[in-house]
């Protein structure tokens, strides 16, 4: 569903992305691994469209996204959530949610059912400020927003990243649900090991800005982890 071939990206005369290709199928979990600053994020960001590429090709459902802008990527079923979250602190929860509803392709509607099923906390607080909200409910909220749009995949940027373990657990029920039940679509970038054996079925490793292993969950070896995650 979601494929990138060959991309290439710069910063200034820094090669941050070397011929990166990846593949997400329909219905699945696939995780991006490897160790601080190899350009997981940067790759993320370049699905997205919010760094430019030099080179390369980024095919979601058959639709060319290179050369197209955030909104279209947006609206052509991809949500994203940003490492940070990047909620809006002054509005309230609902109308953060609304925010993903506007992007989506019909422009409109209500905040979906499946938000507050799978976030039942943020049906609660949809009066409270963002800003107000613990981290583990601000992450539950930028997830809900990126599921507003009704997306066909999500991309979640170190999702438990200041988390606490109560929730991280909860994120990822949530995650295998979204792929398992719903079959949304998710590319995951995630640092903690556990977890990303937990809910992923696919892995991509990456050092350099290169792919440099991938394959299902079961063949993230030992020698593997030690060569390209352990520190």
């Amino acid at each position: 569903m979601l494929e990138t071939n060959d991309i290439n990206q710069y910063y200034g005369g820094s090669h941050t992305l070397r011929g990166t290709s990846i593949t997400v199928p329909e219905g699945s979990c696939t995780c991006i691994m490897g160790r601080n600053g190899v350009g997981k994020t940067t790759l993320l960001r370049a699905i997205m469209g919010l760094v430019p590429l030099r080179s390369g090709s980024i095919r979601f459902g058959g639709l060319e996204l290179a050369g197209k802008n955030v909104s279209e990527r947006a609206r052509a079923g991809i949500g994203y959530v940003p490492q940070g979250r990047d909620i809006f602190a002054d509005l309230t929860v609902e109308e953060n949610l609304q925010i993903g509803v506007l992007g989506r392709r019909s422009g409109g509607g209500g905040i979906p059912e499946l938000v507050f099923r799978l976030f039942p906390v943020l049906k609660t607080m949809l009066r409270r400020r963002g800003g107000d909200l613990s981290g583990g409910q601000q992450q539950q909220l930028a997830i809900g927003r990126a599921l507003a749009l009704e997306p066909k995949c999500v991309i979640l940027d170190e999702p438990t990243e200041g988390i606490q373990p109560s929730i991280v657990h909860e994120l990822g029920d949530v995650i295998r649900k979204l792929y398992t039940e719903e079959k949304v679509s998710v590319l995951l970038v995630e640092q903690k090991l556990p977890f990303a054996r937990r809910v992923a079925e696919r892995f991509f490793l990456m050092d350099r800005g290169a792919v440099v292993a991938k394959g299902t969950m079961g063949e993230l070896t030992d020698d593997l982890v030690t060569r390209h995650l352990t520190v």
